[in-house]
Protein backbone atom coordinates (compact mmCIF):
# COMPACT_ATOMS: atom_id res chain seq x y z
CA UNK A 1 0.00 0.00 0.00
CA UNK A 2 1.26 3.21 -1.35
CA UNK A 3 1.90 6.09 2.06
CA UNK A 4 -1.00 8.33 0.58
CA UNK A 5 -3.34 5.57 1.31
CA UNK A 6 -1.97 4.52 4.46
CA UNK A 7 -2.81 8.01 5.60
CA UNK A 8 -6.46 8.14 3.87
CA UNK A 9 -6.87 5.62 5.52
CA UNK A 10 -5.64 6.59 8.90
CA UNK A 11 -9.19 8.29 10.10
CA UNK A 12 -10.02 8.60 13.83
CA UNK A 13 -12.14 5.82 14.30
CA UNK A 14 -14.19 5.68 17.67
CA UNK A 15 -16.13 2.59 17.07
CA UNK A 16 -14.88 -0.87 16.41
CA UNK A 17 -16.05 -4.85 16.32
CA UNK A 18 -15.10 -5.34 20.14
CA UNK A 19 -14.85 -9.35 19.09
CA UNK A 20 -12.15 -8.77 16.61
CA UNK A 21 -9.27 -9.20 19.23
CA UNK A 22 -5.81 -7.32 18.80
CA UNK A 23 -2.95 -9.60 20.22
CA UNK A 24 0.30 -8.20 22.20
CA UNK A 25 2.41 -9.35 19.28
CA UNK A 26 0.57 -6.87 17.31
CA UNK A 27 1.02 -4.23 19.58
CA UNK A 28 4.86 -5.07 19.97
CA UNK A 29 5.44 -4.81 16.41
CA UNK A 30 3.93 -0.87 16.29
CA UNK A 31 5.76 -0.65 18.87
CA UNK A 32 9.09 -1.41 17.10
CA UNK A 33 7.89 1.08 14.60
CA UNK A 34 7.66 4.18 16.96
CA UNK A 35 11.21 2.34 18.03
CA UNK A 36 12.61 2.82 15.18
CA UNK A 37 11.34 6.55 14.52
CA UNK A 38 13.05 9.92 14.80
CA UNK A 39 13.86 11.09 18.40
CA UNK A 40 14.58 14.44 19.44
CA UNK A 41 18.50 14.77 20.60
CA UNK A 42 17.80 10.87 19.75
CA UNK A 43 16.80 10.57 23.37
CA UNK A 44 13.97 8.02 23.38
CA UNK A 45 12.05 9.16 26.22
CA UNK A 46 8.72 7.26 25.42
CA UNK A 47 7.27 4.45 27.02
CA UNK A 48 4.18 2.68 26.30
CA UNK A 49 1.86 0.40 28.08
CA UNK A 50 0.30 -2.24 26.23
CA UNK A 51 -3.27 -3.44 26.52
CA UNK A 52 -5.17 -6.31 24.63
CA UNK A 53 -7.35 -8.33 27.16
CA UNK A 54 -11.03 -7.38 28.24
CA UNK A 55 -9.90 -7.02 31.82
CA UNK A 56 -7.18 -4.32 31.41
CA UNK A 57 -9.13 -2.82 28.95
CA UNK A 58 -11.91 -1.97 31.17
CA UNK A 59 -9.76 -0.37 33.64
CA UNK A 60 -8.33 2.33 30.46
CA UNK A 61 -11.85 3.02 28.81
CA UNK A 62 -13.54 5.02 31.99
CA UNK A 63 -10.61 7.16 31.80
CA UNK A 64 -11.18 8.22 28.49
CA UNK A 65 -13.20 11.31 26.62
CA UNK A 66 -14.48 10.07 23.46
CA UNK A 67 -15.12 12.75 20.73
CA UNK A 68 -15.39 16.40 22.14
CA UNK A 69 -17.75 17.49 18.91
CA UNK A 70 -20.55 14.98 19.62
CA UNK A 71 -22.47 16.12 22.57
CA UNK A 72 -25.04 13.75 22.42
CA UNK A 73 -23.23 10.62 22.36
CA UNK A 74 -20.95 9.25 25.22
CA UNK A 75 -18.56 7.27 23.43
CA UNK A 76 -18.70 3.72 22.00
CA UNK A 77 -21.04 1.31 23.70
CA UNK A 78 -20.45 -2.27 25.21
CA UNK A 79 -19.79 -4.42 21.79
CA UNK A 80 -18.14 -1.24 19.97
CA UNK A 81 -15.73 -0.73 22.15
CA UNK A 82 -11.32 -0.89 21.60
CA UNK A 83 -9.99 -4.18 21.71
CA UNK A 84 -6.92 -2.59 22.43
CA UNK A 85 -5.27 0.47 23.76
CA UNK A 86 -1.67 1.96 23.97
CA UNK A 87 -0.50 4.48 26.66
CA UNK A 88 2.11 6.78 25.74
CA UNK A 89 4.35 7.86 28.82
CA UNK A 90 7.07 10.42 28.90
CA UNK A 91 9.60 9.12 30.67
CA UNK A 92 10.82 12.38 33.19
CA UNK A 93 14.19 10.69 34.47
CA UNK A 94 15.37 10.63 30.65
CA UNK A 95 13.86 14.29 29.67
CA UNK A 96 11.22 16.90 30.86
CA UNK A 97 10.35 18.07 27.59
CA UNK A 98 8.74 15.10 24.96
CA UNK A 99 8.35 17.75 22.17
CA UNK A 100 7.66 16.65 18.78
CA UNK A 101 8.37 13.00 19.51
CA UNK A 102 4.96 11.73 20.66
CA UNK A 103 3.44 12.71 17.40
CA UNK A 104 6.05 10.98 15.38
CA UNK A 105 5.76 7.53 17.16
CA UNK A 106 2.05 7.74 17.33
CA UNK A 107 1.83 8.19 13.38
CA UNK A 108 3.94 5.59 12.85
CA UNK A 109 1.85 3.54 15.14
CA UNK A 110 -1.39 4.30 13.02
CA UNK A 111 0.16 4.05 9.76
CA UNK A 112 1.50 0.27 10.94
CA UNK A 113 -1.99 -0.66 12.43
CA UNK A 114 -3.60 0.60 9.20
CA UNK A 115 -1.23 -1.33 6.81
CA UNK A 116 -2.05 -4.63 9.52
CA UNK A 117 -6.03 -3.63 8.44
CA UNK A 118 -6.57 -1.80 11.81
CA UNK A 119 -7.89 1.41 12.78
CA UNK A 120 -7.22 4.00 16.05
CA UNK A 121 -8.08 6.83 17.75
CA UNK A 122 -5.59 9.33 19.71
CA UNK A 123 -6.90 10.29 22.32
CA UNK A 124 -5.87 13.38 24.53
CA UNK A 125 -8.98 14.11 26.91
CA UNK A 126 -7.58 11.67 29.37
CA UNK A 127 -9.09 11.98 33.17
CA UNK A 128 -4.90 11.31 33.85
CA UNK A 129 -5.22 11.13 37.65
CA UNK A 130 -7.46 7.94 37.35
CA UNK A 131 -6.05 6.28 34.83
CA UNK A 132 -2.35 6.50 36.48
CA UNK A 133 -4.37 5.17 40.24
CA UNK A 134 -6.04 2.22 37.99
CA UNK A 135 -3.33 0.72 36.24
CA UNK A 136 -0.76 2.01 39.20
CA UNK A 137 1.66 4.04 37.01
CA UNK A 138 4.48 5.74 38.67
CA UNK A 139 4.85 9.74 38.97
CA UNK A 140 8.26 8.90 36.80
CA UNK A 141 5.88 8.72 33.87
CA UNK A 142 4.00 11.86 32.00
CA UNK A 143 0.46 10.52 30.70
CA UNK A 144 0.77 11.70 27.19
CA UNK A 145 -1.85 9.80 25.02
CA UNK A 146 -3.80 6.84 24.56
CA UNK A 147 -4.11 4.96 21.20
CA UNK A 148 -7.61 3.16 21.09
CA UNK A 149 -7.12 -0.06 18.13
CA UNK A 150 -9.73 -1.93 16.98
CA UNK A 151 -11.61 -3.48 13.79
CA UNK A 152 -13.44 0.09 12.79
CA UNK A 153 -17.03 -0.38 12.72
CA UNK A 154 -17.91 2.90 11.09
CA UNK A 155 -17.22 4.63 7.77
CA UNK A 156 -15.52 8.16 7.67
CA UNK A 157 -15.60 10.57 4.68
CA UNK A 158 -13.60 13.35 4.15
CA UNK A 159 -14.69 16.68 3.07
CA UNK A 160 -13.53 19.98 2.09
CA UNK A 161 -14.23 22.57 5.11
CA UNK A 162 -17.06 24.94 4.55
CA UNK A 163 -16.84 28.42 5.67
CA UNK A 164 -14.55 28.19 8.34
CA UNK A 165 -16.14 25.41 10.25
CA UNK A 166 -13.85 22.84 10.99
CA UNK A 167 -15.83 20.17 13.44
CA UNK A 168 -16.80 16.44 12.52
CA UNK A 169 -20.02 15.54 12.69
CA UNK A 170 -22.16 12.43 11.90
CA UNK A 171 -25.39 12.30 9.88
CA UNK A 172 -28.42 10.31 10.28
CA UNK A 173 -26.53 7.07 8.69
CA UNK A 174 -23.70 7.36 11.42
CA UNK A 175 -21.72 8.23 8.37
CA UNK A 176 -18.63 10.37 10.43
CA UNK A 177 -17.73 13.30 8.37
CA UNK A 178 -14.56 15.22 8.61
CA UNK A 179 -13.94 18.58 7.47
CA UNK A 180 -10.32 19.62 6.16
CA UNK A 181 -9.14 22.47 4.92
CA UNK A 182 -8.34 22.70 0.97
CA UNK A 183 -4.73 22.40 -0.02
CA UNK A 184 -5.00 25.84 -1.32
CA UNK A 185 -5.77 27.02 1.69
CA UNK A 186 -2.87 25.32 3.46
CA UNK A 187 -0.26 26.56 0.92
CA UNK A 188 1.19 30.38 1.84
CA UNK A 189 2.69 31.54 -1.34
CA UNK A 190 5.43 33.99 0.20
Amino acid sequence: MKVRDLVLKNRSYRRFDESYKVDCETLRELIELARFSPSAANLQPLKYILSCDEEKNDKIFPHLSWAGYLKDWPGPMKGERPSAYIIILGDKEISDDFGCDCGIAVQSILLGAVEKGLGGCIIGAINRDGLRNSLNISQQFEILLVIALGKPMEKVVLEDVKGNDTKYWRDENDVHHVPKRTLDELILNI
